[in-house]
């Protein structure tokens, strides 16, 4: 099921998305009467590429209205609506280039009229330039392909009618290279149609998530108190978001408590990796012969601290459950005690990459560092009197 954030994102990309189809239509009616008006080859292909952006907005605009809703038949979300769009831009795209390069090779041969020309591929440029980089600057910060896909589009489009504005004005100097232009336009439109119709076959396939990500989502994993390995990491990508599943490896004997850790993890990979929109831990756990127990004290060998995150010494002792004997025992400063602010953060973080099994807790103590130990599925003990 989506997050409050990610339904957000999705909201605010399909204004974003509204606003492009508006945008594309002005440009595609100020291209095509200005070329029709001029006999400019090179205007009327680039508009015919803002006309094939209207579909391929439109296309990015229902993806990503598509991509909020919710249905019991698609449980892990409609999120691979935005690679349809995406991939109905890119063949939009191809399309365009197709017919650019008709049209510069085997149109009509005429001396287009500059002065109507110029004007408009010079406006058409700079809005299409700027919509394109505050698109795709959106579109990354919503973590949104269709609008990503959207941008660039534009941006091709930018580069299109730049070319066709250097053909014109070498036209109006008597140069007349505006068929060739339109051809250029054609191959450069074909190659980033390409490159985005590759990019949505991947998403389509499965693609697994880059391995750089995944690397540190099983490291973060592993870093938990309770997790002793990552036995299998399974990801995909969906619509440019990624879905994890993960099998691990516990250390705890209940699993009461491999069921809270599990639920907990899978509430945090998300939230340190936005892109991650769904994350599922199946855990494997089993009885350890040894246990590692924590109790704070006054000193090395000395006797229990009354207080817990201000104990000047925590003893930490691996204990063997078969028989309850002590087979380690050692003493560790508490590096926290001096701290002014949040110690009770410092200390239970300090204590967690300790990875206890067990904390022992003077008897009606409770606190910050209590509470994140415990929410971690670290058993905690009280101690009487």
């Amino acid at each position: 099921m989506p997050s409050e954030q990610s339904k957000q994102n999705l909201l605010s990309a399909r204004k974003r998305a509204a606003v492009s189809i508006a945008l594309n239509i002005a440009l595609t009616a100020g291209k095509g009467i200005a070329g029709v008006a001029s006999s400019s080859t090179a205007l009327i292909g680039d508009a015919i590429h803002s006309a094939t952006d209207v579909l391929a907005s439109i296309a990015a605009f229902v993806g990503l209205w598509v991509a909020g809703r919710e249905h019991p038949s698609f449980p892990y979300g409609l999120y691979k609506a935005e690679t349809v769009a995406t991939l109905i831009t890119s063949i939009a795209v191809i399309v365009a280039a197709y017919e650019i390069g008709r049209q510069a090779f085997f149109g009509t041969n005429r001396l287009p009229d500059t002065a109507i020309a110029l004007p408009v591929a010079a406006v058409s440029l700079i809005v299409a330039l700027c919509f394109g980089l505050y698109q795709l600057k959106a579109g990354k910060r919503l973590h949104s392909p269709a609008l990503q896909a959207d941008a660039r589009d534009y941006l091709a489009d930018a580069m299109s009618t730049g070319i066709v504005l250097i053909g014109l004005v070498f036209t109006k100097f008597g140069y007349p290279l505006d068929r060739w232009a339109a051809a250029v336009v054609s191959l450069y439109v074909f190659r980033a149609g390409s490159a985005l119709l590759l990019t949505a076959l991947k998403d389509l396939l499965d693609a697994s998530i880059d391995r750089e990500t995944e690397r540190k989502i099983i490291a973060m994993v592993e870093q938990h108190p309770r997790i002793t390995r990552v036995k299998q990491c399974l990801s995909r990508t969906a619509g440019g978001r990624f879905i994890v599943d993960m099998d691990v490896v516990m250390h705890t004997p209940s699993h009461r408590i491999a069921d809270h850790v599990a639920d907990r993890l899978e509430i945090l990979i998300p939230q340190k990796f936005p892109l991650v929109v769904m994350a599922r831990i199946r855990p494997h756990y089993s009885e350890d012969t040894s246990v590692k127990r924590i109790t704070p004290v006054q000193r090395p060998e000395g006797e229990v601290s009354a207080h817990f995150v201000t104990a000047p010494w925590f003893l930490v002792e691996t204990v063997d459950t078969q028989n309850n004997h002590v087979v380690k025992r050692n003493f560790v400063e508490n590096p926290h005690v001096a701290a002014k602010k949040k110690k009770g953060l410092l200390v239970g973080t300090w204590l967690l990459s300790l990875k206890p099994d067990e904390v022992r807790v003077p008897d009606g103590h409770d606190g910050t560092a209590i509470v994140l130990l415990r929410e971690s599925g670290i058993e905690i003990r009280s101690i009487p009197g």
